[in-house]
């Protein structure tokens, strides 16, 4: 059991040596990179996928992978907007609007849960077919009517507001990095995903509920997932079914280099949310260095790789295709 509880703590100097290096190269080649202005900027980039990382790293930990981000975002994202002052409708459910676009990603979440678990289909198809049921539902709610765009000034507003120096969107998500850390190392069913994803077998023998923890953790993931669209919904001002379109392609990397097992039973909250900060400096910093657009997302891609592979060749011997 001290195994499991130490998993959040382990390698993490690596990781912060890597982003301090990163920062201290970017800052060199533009002295604009160390900012305030740009450290903020890096700090509002980094707020959505860090929401999204703690609900992937639950499921990746227990040795499944979750696919379907972009189509939660854009149903929970589209349903939210629709009813709460905006350019197309005169709804406003006021809070209840957070609460069904919230409903909406935990029922999508639950929906893969179900499948995955139940029917016993792999976690990639069984959230590949989700996202594509999430994309589905914000596409037809998107229809093709007018652009909605919100219209309230005090939610528009609130991602970028400053509160201690920091944007508001950046507290949201600490706030939910916490609450995964504090799962993750001090509740049964944090330790549990942890045993599920060391060995399934040994860990329903042991009394674990497997399924349970399964469906609930997808369930987590499916709900974080809705904030992150909520969040991005307002970050942008408007609606848009594909607002998560980029986000898969973040998260996973930045776990994986966070050193999240793929095969699960290893990893930790905070080593994942380092490797989104990892992942969104990068990207900051070859704007700011002045790379070609044209040539930006190849160098990104490269260095991706180099970082994934660095961090995943010691635990070759672990990797294997997720269940």
């Amino acid at each position: 059991m001290k195994h499991l509880l130490s998993n959040e703590s382990k390698g993490p100097v690596g990781l912060i040596v890597s982003v301090i290096v990163l920062i201290v190269v970017f800052s060199f080649l533009n002295p604009r990179f160390a900012s305030v202005e740009n450290l903020q900027n890096v700090l509002f980039q980094s707020s959505v996928p860090l929401i999204i990382v703690v609900g992937a790293t639950l499921v990746i930990i227990m040795g499944s992978i979750d696919l379907s981000v972009q189509g939660v975002m854009g149903a929970a994202g589209m349903a939210w907007i629709l009813i709460t002052p905006n350019t197309r409708t005169e709804l406003d459910y006021g809070a209840w609007a957070w609460v069904i676009a919230l409903a909406t990603g935990v029922l999508l979440g639950l929906f893969a849960g179900l499948i995955y678990d139940k029917l016993k289909v792999p976690s990639f198809v069984a959230t590949l077919g989700t996202w594509y049921v999430g994309l589905g539902i914000g596409i037809m709610l998107y229809g093709n009517g007018l652009l909605p765009s919100l219209t309230n000034e005090t939610l528009a507003r609130w991602p970028t507001r400053l509160s201690l120096g920091i944007p508001n969107s950046f507290w949201l998500a600490a706030a939910v990095l916490l609450l995964g850390v504090l799962i993750m190392n001090y509740t049964r069913f944090g330790r549990g995903l942890l045993a599920i994803g060391n060995n399934e077998i040994i860990a329903r023998s042991s009394g674990i509920r497997v399924s349970r923890y399964k469906i609930l953790a997808l369930s987590i993931a499916g709900g974080l997932s809705a904030l992150a669209g909520i969040l991005a919904t307002m970050q942008l001002g408007s609606g848009s079914s594909d607002i998560g379109s980029t986000q898969l392609f973040t998260v996973i990397p930045a776990a994986v280099i966070g050193g999240t097992a793929l095969s699960g039973g290893e990893g930790g909250i905070m080593r994942s949310a380092l490797g989104v900060f990892l992942l969104i400096i990068l990207n900051n910093g070859l704007v700011l260095a002045g790379v070609s657009p044209n040539y930006q997302q190849g160098v990104f891609g490269l260095i991706l790789i180099i970082a994934v592979v660095t961090v995943a060749w010691p635990h070759r011997s672990r990797l294997k295709v997720a269940k």
